[in-house]
């Protein structure tokens, strides 16, 4: 049975997948991290990673904490003081890595502060940082990804906790997918999915969109980061919009829009890109459809609640498939947007 665990009130392993997303500030700047965890909540993330790379950042935490609305987490690399400084400080939990945090003797340590906290841990493995001993058996591979997560956790275990996230990430996707596959079945703890340094706003986007997608739809995953050289904003954007490609997520506004060509004669394209931010936190379930031409539009804004489909002077709106309104195009957008703030009450 598929074990769960509690980051702070949101719970990983119960069904529903948490999006995820990490500053970009300085953690110990306190106002710009808030700052920026506030649009990240704005956004729709359900949990935020912070770095600490210094007592000042460990620090900040607590301060950070008292003011944001969602779970905080600490990422750690190379030391356990700092690890247990963030948790004194109030983190929700802690992400630590098997290849470079320490020994039996530092896991022992972080250990004990977690278990007095009652915080979790996500093991965190990635190519850049397999265990020796499991580069040397098996290469950078899946089984060594997989063996440097789980001796991790064993580790962590032996002393005691056993709130544990696991990941197993690459930035090569077939890679990816083999080692959550092959960690899917060996353990039973929530995995934390992603494709690490997936690359720019658009390659990286594709390249988590293939590996996070097809994990999710194999029924792998609890909660998931979409890893972007971007503003963190657009990571939580895409983590939802994958989660809706994949029926994973229900209570949205869904755009269809067509991808418009020569016969378009009104500025459909411009339409859809504003109806979709109109929308993109609306959380109700509804469909929109922002047509070009009179090919496909009508049939397809028909089976919408709210539609429009238009033509060189004029553009129809539809009503839950049935009613209709024919307005001029220069009135279109203005009446549009009145009939979707409508359906939005």
């Amino acid at each position: 049975m598929k074990k769960t665990v509690a980051v702070g009130d949101v719970t990983l392993g119960a069904g529903k997948i948490a999006v995820q997303s990490m500053t970009t500030t300085r953690t110990g700047d306190i106002e710009g991290t808030i700052a920026q965890i506030a649009r990240l909540e704005q956004a729709g993330c359900d949990i935020v990673r912070v770095a600490v790379l210094d007592e000042a950042d460990a620090l900040a935490i607590r301060a950070i904490r008292a003011r944001v609305h969602i779970p905080v987490v600490a990422d750690i690399h190379f030391s356990a003081k700092l690890a247990v400084l963030a948790v004194e400080s109030g983190a929700d939990k802690l992400r630590i890595n098997p290849g470079n945090i320490g020994g039996e003797e530092a896991v022992a340590r972080v250990a004990a502060c977690v278990k007095a906290h009652r915080i979790p841990v996500r093991v965190g493995a990635n190519t850049g940082s397999i265990l020796p001993e499991c580069l040397h058996r098996y290469g950078r591979s899946a089984e060594a990804l997989v063996e440097s997560a789980l001796r991790y956790a064993a580790m962590l275990e032996r002393h005691g906790v056993s709130d544990l996230v696991l990941s197993v990430k690459a930035s090569d996707v077939p890679l990816t997918v083999r080692a959550y596959t092959l960690l899917h079945g060996r353990c039973d703890y929530p995995l934390h999915i992603g494709v690490t340094e997936a690359g720019t706003a658009y390659s990286g986007l594709v390249k988590s969109s293939a590996g996070i997608g097809a994990l999710l739809l194999g029924g792998i995953g609890d909660t998931l980061r979409v890893s972007l050289t971007a503003d963190p904003v657009e990571e939580v954007i895409a983590g939802h919009e994958i989660l809706r490609a994949c029926g994973l997520e229900r209570e949205y506004v869904e755009v269809v829009s067509c991808p418009t060509c020569g016969r378009c004669e009104y500025p459909c394209m411009e339409l859809a890109q504003k109806v979709s931010a109109r929308v993109r936190t609306v959380k109700k379930r509804a469909k929109v459809a922002v047509m070009g031409c009179v090919v496909n539009g009508p049939g397809e804004a028909k089976e919408c609640d709210l539609g429009i489909a238009g033509g060189k002077e004029y553009c129809v709106i539809f009503l839950r498939g049935g009613k209709q309104q024919r307005v001029r195009v220069q009135d279109a957008e203005r009446i549009f947007f009145e009939k979707l703030d409508e359906l939005l009450k």
